[in-house]
């Protein structure tokens, strides 16, 4: 189990969006289980069925599935985020896409059952996680939207605005799968930029 302080960055973001009681906090601490992967190790495997829900602690992450042979990146996640594979979650059916980390990171895993158990008890933890599900999820709306309505350099440069830690910390080729466009696309738009 992690100690109090360990867990005081990121249970500090989540009482930013959902105050937690005391009792709230003491509740799911035991639940919370530091994991560490290695870059590009998988967190979740392609075929597998999403059974816990993960906040990246430290490092980056992404979720991504294959089309044609080729890795789809379809959504990143860095200090404090939560990812997890949601059709599976909610479903209980193995999911298509997998997780994995994108340097060395330190995750903190929670299972979804003993989390879910406790919603019961504690509506302020439902509300919490309610909140930061609508909020990937509104990260992924985002992201098909800009695919619908923007150019390829349009979408690159609301990437720059929006999530410059992105850019900075992520390789070139997923980001250029994230955008939907070619690496060799996404070179020419960074090129004419400068």
């Amino acid at each position: 189990m992690l100690q109090a302080d360990q867990l005081k960055p990121l249970f500090d973001v989540f009482n930013l969006i959902q105050p937690l009681s005391f009792q709230v906090t003491e509740a799911l601490k035991p639940l919370c289980q530091l994991r560490y992967f290695k870059k590009h190790e998988e967190i979740q495997a392609i075929g597998a069925t999403c059974k816990t829900v993960y906040f990246v602690f430290s490092g980056a992450a992404r979720i991504f599935y294959l089309k044609d042979g080729h890795e789809v990146t379809e959504y990143f996640a860095f200090e404090n985020d939560l990812i997890i594979r949601a059709e599976s979650l909610f479903t209980g059916n193995p999911s298509k896409k997998a997780i994995q980390a994108l340097e060395n990171s330190n995750v903190v895993a929670i299972s979804s059952e003993a989390l879910f158990r406790l919603f019961d008890q504690y509506p302020d933890l439902e509300k919490l996680f309610n909140k930061l599900v609508q909020r990937s999820y509104v990260e992924t709306l985002k992201r098909l939207e800009n695919l619908q309505f923007l150019t390829a350099e349009e979408r690159y440069r609301k990437l720059l605005t929006d999530h410059p830690e992105i850019i900075q910390k992520i390789p070139l080729k997923y980001i250029a799968s994230y955008l939907g466009i070619t690496q060799v696309s996404l070179s020419r738009i960074r090129s004419s930029l400068r």
